[in-house]
């Protein structure tokens, strides 16, 4: 669903909480009985999505939006199963299902909302065809982000890898010997620096200044890794949650990522 009337601009201060803040005792449980929603994400581009939504957005809809910082991908979703947050927007379908099935959860997927565009980034190549054979290409070490990245290099036919690979071990051909290196997601960005190239999603090129300029190749919007908003079982019907749904995937806030991101986060259709 998408609202296409114009909406006031109203200004409401949505409070800002590191992973580690700690905050106050009003967790995402009492939450449920007002009309305040708090949502765990990384700063860019969920953070700054969040926050258009609750300034421009959600004051005509009576919704408060809180954004709960944090800087790494391992800890919203645990933040969601704990009570410190009512859902999150920093992930896809697929790293969901694999941190439910790790850990017991049973997160699920309110709806797709954008797509932060991996893409490989070089300070000293600028085309696949100046990569030159046995590179060393930094990837993301963890299973969802480290298969995404090999099927994106597989699809410009630098690789071949089996049909759902996960890790390295699944690459079945690498004519160009390229040497990867497995790397913690928030630390690829330096790699840039210290590799041939680097895969790097939107959610830590941006905030590292990397951009079209550096970029090889990248992800389209045929992608399968739109980020998701994510919840509880017991708050995916939620009142707070469909409307902050409605208003993420907004004419407004595709609006907004065009102008903020230049086609470098795609909004969902």
């Amino acid at each position: 669903m998408r609202l296409t009337r114009t909406l006031p601009v109203a200004v409401v201060a949505a409070l800002a909480l590191t992973a580690c803040g700690g905050g106050d005792d009003d967790g995402a449980t009492s939450g449920a009985e007002s009309d305040t929603i708090r949502v765990a994400a990384l700063a860019v581009p969920a953070g700054d999505m969040l926050n258009f939504v609750a300034e421009e957005l959600a004051p005509a809809e009576g919704l408060t939006v809180e954004f709960v910082e944090f800087s790494d991908y391992n800890t919203p979703n645990p933040a969601v199963v704990d009570g410190d947050a009512d859902a999150n927007l920093f992930q896809n379908t697929t790293f969901m299902e694999t941190f439910n099935e790790a850990m017991g959860e049973d997160l699920v997927s309110v709806g797709e909302v954008y797509l932060p565009r991996m893409g490989l980034y070089s300070n000293d190549f600028a085309s696949l065809e100046e990569l030159p054979d046995g590179a060393s290409v930094a990837i993301p070490n963890d299973p969802t982000n480290e298969g995404r990245a090999l099927k994106l290099l597989a699809s410009h036919g630098l690789i071949e890898v089996t049909e759902e690979p996960i890790t390295i071990a699944d690459i079945t051909a690498n004519p160009r010997n390229i040497e990867f290196v497995e790397i913690e997601n928030a630390t690829l960005p330096q790699a840039v620096e210290d590799q041939d190239a680097a895969i790097v999603t939107a959610a830590f090129a941006l905030p590292a200044g990397l951009g079209e300029d550096k970029m090889i190749l990248a992800e389209e919007s045929d992608s399968e890794y739109y980020n998701v908003l994510s919840t509880t079982p017991e708050l995916a019907d939620d009142p707070r949650i469909t409307t902050l749904y409605e208003l993420l995937t907004s004419d407004q806030m595709d609006q907004f990522l065009e102008e903020q991101y230049q086609g470098v986060i795609i909004p969902v259709e």
